[in-house]
C-alpha cells in the first residue's frame, strides 16, 4: 500500500529513435502542489499523458491512485482526475453551459454543480450563455479550468494553466490551487512563467531533455545550486567607498543607480556580512536581500546538465 497519489518508477517513452521520457523517478503525495518546469521538448507533456493513460512507458511502472493508469480496469479512477491541457480547444457553436454540461456527463459528474463551478473560476452568468466563438483566450482558460475540476479530482494536471490570463486573474487561480491542496487535491502545475511558481508549489521538479535534473523545494533547490545571494543597500553617496573597504574581500560590489549598491556573497556569508556592514558600518537607509530566483536556478541545472 503506497502512500503517494502517484508514483512513477524508471519510467523511459521511445517514439522510434526518440526518448521523450528518460529513467524519470517522481512520486505526487496527497494535498502537494508540484511545479515541473522545462523548455518545449523537455518531456513535461509527455511525463502527464503517460500518468494519464493515454500513452504507456516503454520501460518503467506508474502508479496513479493505486492502479494503472493505462489499464481498461482503470476507468473508475480516471474520474477521480483532472486535466487542463496546454491547447484548449472546446466546440465554438456550443454555449459555456452546453460544454461544460457535456464534460461532466462524459466524467459522471453531476451537471447541478455546474453553477458553482462557474462561480469559482470567475465567469459570469452572461458569459455561460454565450457561444465558444465569442470567448477570449482567457474566458477559454477559465473554462478549461472549469472542466478540469469537474468531479472534484483528487488528482489534478495543469498544463500552462495561466495562459492569456490577466494578473488579477493569475492570482484568482492561484487562489483556488492552494484551497484545492489545502483540501488534499494532489497538483502537478507544469508552466513557462517560473516567477509565478515562487510560493505557489511545495516541489519544484526541473526536466531536461527528458530527464529529471532536479527535485525539491526552493529551500532545496537553492542549497543545491549555491547560487550567490544578492544584498543590495541605499546609502548616502559619499558611504559607498567606505561600504567597499569595510566588506573588503568577502563580496562582490557593484554600484547601481540611485545610491543603491549590490553586495553578492555566499549563502552562508549572508548574515556574517550584513552584520559587518551593521556595526561600525556606513548609514544604511534600506536593505534588501535578494535569493537567487527560480528562473536562475532552472538556467543553472540546465547549464550543469549541459557541462556534464
Amino acid at each position: 500500500m503506497t502512500d503517494f497519489t502517484a508514483e512513477v518508477q524508471g519510467v523511459t517513452k521511445r517514439y522510434g529513435e526518440t526518448e521523450a521520457v528518460r529513467g524519470v523517478d517522481l512520486t505526487l503525495a496527497p494535498g502537494e502542489c508540484v511545479a515541473m518546469v522545462g523548455h518545449n521538448g523537455a518531456g513535461k507533456s509527455s511525463l502527464i499523458k503517460l500518468m494519464l493513460g493515454l500513452t504507456t512507458p516503454t520501460e518503467g511502472r506508474i502508479r496513479v491512485l493505486g492502479g494503472d493508469p493505462a489499464s481498461a480496469a482503470c476507468s473508475p479512477i480516471r474520474r477521480r482526475i483532472g486535466f487542463l491541457p496546454e491547447n484548449v480547444a472546446f466546440h465554438p457553436s456550443m454555449t459555456g453551459r452546453e460544454t461544460l454540461d457535456f464534460y461532466a456527463r462524459l466524467k459522471g459528474a453531476p451537471c447541478r454543480d455546474n453553477d458553482a463551478l462557474f462561480e469559482k473560476v470567475g465567469l459570469e452568468p452572461a458569459a455561460i450563455r454565450r457561444r465558444v466563438s465569442t470567448y477570449s483566450k482567457g474566458m477559454r482558460q477559465r473554462l478549461a479550468l472549469a472542466q478540469a475540476l469537474l468531479g472534484g479530482p483528487k488528482l489534478l494536471f495543469l498544463d500552462e494553466p495561466t495562459t492569456g490570463l490577466d494578473p488579477a486573474l493569475r492570482q484568482s487561480f492561484y487562489a483556488i490551487v492552494a484551497e484545492l491542496r489545502d483540501r488534499g487535491t494532489t497538483i502537478l502545475l507544469c508552466s513557462h512563467a517560473l516567477t509565478e511558481l515562487e510560493g505557489q508549489a511545495d516541489r519544484v521538479v526541473v526536466m531536461n531533455r527528458g530527464r529529471k535534473v532536479a527535485d525539491g523545494s526552493l529551500a532545496t533547490l537553492r542549497s543545491l545550486a549555491q547560487l550567490p545571494v544578492r544584498i543590495r543597500l541605499t546609502l548616502p553617496t559619499g558611504d559607498i567607498d567606505a561600504l567597499a573597504a569595510r566588506v573588503g574581500e568577502g563580496a562582490a560590489l557593484t554600484r547601481l543607480a540611485g545610491g543603491v549598491v549590490e553586495l553578492a556573497c555566499a549563502n552562508d556569508d549572508k548574515v556574517g556580512l550584513v552584520r559587518r556592514i551593521a556595526c561600525d558600518g556606513p548609514t544604511v537607509q534600506d536593505i534588501e536581500i535578494v535569493q537567487p530566483s527560480l528562473d536562475e536556478m532552472y538556467a543553472h541545472f540546465l547549464r550543469r546538465e549541459a557541462a556534464e
